[in-house]
């Protein structure tokens, strides 16, 4: 336990509240004719230091109740997205207590520098969408990638709508016109990567290996999806070849009945919209970049939004080796390819510190997966995928950094690299890719 969670200046206004969060438990009763939410959030938490007021980020819902291990704090307050909680006396550090929020409303999205992020309808359901700070839209938490906790959501929802959550589904109760579904989800989890989708949707096992894959998507879609999503095991059994054991129990894609700007991962889960089903595989890049951040986003999480290319710089990555793997064309060729691009564009992108208006343009993305590739090439095939089952190891189910990436590569790889990835990391100029080998 630290004293403090790692300060990140990208997600402004968001304060210190002097929490860690354990595990989140989420009881929601939700309807969706009428968008309007009932929760309750029972936070096992500890103190990180000695606290007379702790706070949670909560956006516009309003909120009832607040306990501190079942008791009537001696205060608290909710304004401005930030719920302040005053505890009827002082709590050493590293104590530990349950906060229990009730709260209601109609969800909607955050509104910020990135557009509109976390609960929204859909024409006929739901989609929750909450990187990089739209947790808050749902749910009391602590809304930093560094606190990751264990979830349990219980959804009551209409009949005839599917509810798909983090983790595995281990009830569903039918109650008159109402559905209660329980999921649990144990491994650690970054509060953005919490979501929730309602659809009218119908499940479907895709396969059993390696690991359970099901998909959920409208029964009108059906053959499109399947084709779709047909080469998906593949695709998986490849990166746990390349990048260590898929990291969790199971596998679940969502497809919406509406068109969607763009795919989105949580835990576990993968969303596209009808439109990244085409029936022709035409977004199939797409899908194994969705997949891989089950490894590089999900199970390792940067700890602040400036090294986010440590999770789309592997990710973009990672549809280069599928494509070599499908026989479209190699990860040379789509790595100089996209040096190409990117060298005809502006070179004022940083890719270790890209600021918050750029860390989701695209040349982060190719940036990141040509440091990888020039990585590779630098060091060797077999160096360089050690160095991937290593990291993905080794950090399971946690925090990392660059720091971390960059001292294990040269560890791995028995020669100084520093240097190396400082010229593709820390500079806005675009290096050369080494010759090929």
């Amino acid at each position: 336990m630290t004293a403090e969670l790692p300060s990140d200046p990208y997600l402004a206004g968001r304060v210190d509240g002097g929490l860690s969060v354990s595990r989140y438990e989420l009881e929601l009763d939700y309807r969706v004719a009428t968008n309007r939410l009932e929760g309750r959030a029972r936070i096992h938490a500890t103190t990180r230091r000695g606290l007379d007021r702790f706070s949670l980020d909560l956006d516009r819902l309003r909120v009832s109740e607040v306990l501190v291990d079942g008791r009537r704090p001696a205060r608290w307050s909710h304004r401005a997205g930030r719920l302040s909680v005053r505890p009827a006396r002082p709590l050493p550090v590293g104590t530990s207590l349950v906060v229990e929020v009730a709260y209601s409303g109609s969800p909607a999205p955050s509104r910020g520098p990135w557009g509109e992020v976390g609960w929204e309808e859909l024409a006929d359901g739901v989609i929750v969408a909450g990187q990089p700070d739209g947790a808050p839209s749902w749910f009391p938490c602590v809304d930093t990638p560094a606190d990751k906790a264990s979830f349990r959501i219980v959804v009551t929802a209409d009949a005839g709508y599917e509810v798909v959550c983090n983790g595995t589904l281990f009830s569903r109760t039918v109650r008159a016109s109402r559905v209660r579904w329980v999921y649990d989800q144990p491994e650690p989890t970054a509060p953005y990567l919490a979501t929730v989708q309602i659809g009218r949707y119908r499940r479907t096992l895709l396969s059993l290996a390696p690991v359970r894959q099901q998909v959920v998507a409208p029964a009108r879609l059906a053959a499109r999806v399947a084709h779709d999503l047909e080469r998906q095991p593949r695709m998986l059994e490849l990166f746990a070849g390349l990048f260590g054991p898929y990291p969790f129990p199971e596998y679940t894609v969502v497809v919406t009945d509406d068109a969607l700007e763009i795919p989105l991962e949580a835990h576990g889960i993968s969303v596209f919209g009808e439109n990244h089903v085409d029936g022709e595989r035409g977004s199939e890049r797409l899908v194994a970049h969705e997949l891989a951040h089950q490894w590089f986003g999900n199970s390792l999480t940067a700890t602040t939004w400036r090294d986010i290319w440590l999770h789309e710089g592997f990710a973009c990555y990672a549809e280069w080796l599928w494509a070599q793997e499908s026989g479209e064309r190699s990860a040379d060729e789509c790595a100089r390819d996209a040096w190409r691009r990117l060298a005809a564009l502006p070179q004022d992108l940083v890719v270790a510190e890209p600021g918050p208006d750029l860390m989701f343009d695209d040349r982060l993305y190719k940036r990141g997966a040509l440091t990888l590739h020039a990585l590779r090439l630098t060091v060797g095939d077999d160096a360089f995928f050690d160095l991937l089952r290593i990291w993905t190891a080794r950090h399971r189910h946690g925090g990392v950094s660059t720091a971390q990436f960059e001292e294990l590569a040269s560890v791995v790889a028995r020669v100084p690299l520093g240097p190396l990835l400082d010229d593709w990391l820390a500079h806005p100029a675009l290096p050369a890719l080494p010759a090929p080998r």
